[in-house]
């Protein structure tokens, strides 16, 4: 992607930002501040679209979050000039630990928390006249890694069309700080936990199998195509509204 083309970009979607706060009458915008890439890169197209005073970033750890997760979110809250809070979701988890027959297993409590924190965000959104800013991208979209109403819920999703390596070009051009562009991408779902090590594949492979998979009709022309595009048909659940009989008669 060219330097001006990638600027035209980006001032679609902060146009699309700014028309989404203003058609709704609401206020600005709340998102989930990770400490991560996508969530950095949201936030400064939110800013960038409404300046920091309308903002909100909630940071949401629990106990296996990481301190240097943190304090990459404080970091980044600071420079855009957002208000940041930090709120542990831990006491909400622990509840649902008090269910009975509840099961505590890093998959089952990671989607709890992603769900968990998705209403927090929803709460503050309510209270305070906002809307919820997503931060999913587009290869996870396609290939499924997210969670149903948790990190895929939002009233707007500002990066939803570019993929994992196009966020690494946004994040130099919005200047999100190097330790958050230098870190392996996690959902920081339990300790040690990488994206690319769940998911089995590096991003830039998944993404050169995923445009020539568009490009040619989702037609797989060797084994890691075939393998991606495995990955996105048994995703596609998460990306069609629920099956209803609405309208039939």
């Amino acid at each position: 992607m060219m330097d001006g083309d990638r600027g035209c970009a980006m001032g679609r979607i902060e146009q699309m930002i700014r028309y989404a706060v203003w058609s709704s009458g609401q206020q600005g915008i709340v998102i989930g501040i990770s400490g991560g890439i996508d969530s950095a890169v949201s936030a400064a197209f939110c800013c960038r679209a409404l300046g920091g005073e309308r903002v909100l970033g909630l940071t949401l750890p629990t106990a296996v979050t990481a301190e240097t997760d943190i304090e990459d979110a404080r970091i980044l809250c600071r420079s855009l000039g957002i208000d940041h809070r930090i709120i542990s979701i831990d006491p909400v988890l622990d509840a649902y630990r008090a269910l009975p027959g509840f099961v505590d297993t890093p998959y089952l409590t990671g989607n709890l928390m992603a769900r968990t924190r998705m209403a927090v965000l929803y709460y503050h959104a309510n209270r305070e006249r906002r809307l919820v800013c997503g931060t999913s991208n587009r290869t996870e979209y396609l290939l499924g890694y997210c969670t149903k109403f948790g990190d895929n819920a939002a009233d707007l999703q500002p990066i939803l069309h570019l993929y994992k390596t196009d966020i690494y070009e946004c994040a130099r051009d919005l200047a999100v700080p190097g330790t958050i562009i230098r870190k392996p991408p996690s959902a920081g779902l339990y300790p040690g936990q990488r994206d690319e090590s769940e998911i089995g594949l590096p991003y830039p492979e998944i993404d050169t199998a995923l445009r020539a998979l568009e490009k040619n009709g989702w037609k797989s022309t060797n084994p890691l195509e075939e393998k991606v595009l495995a990955m996105v048909k048994s995703a596609e659940h998460k990306r069609l509204s629920a099956p209803n009989l609405l309208g039939i008669p």
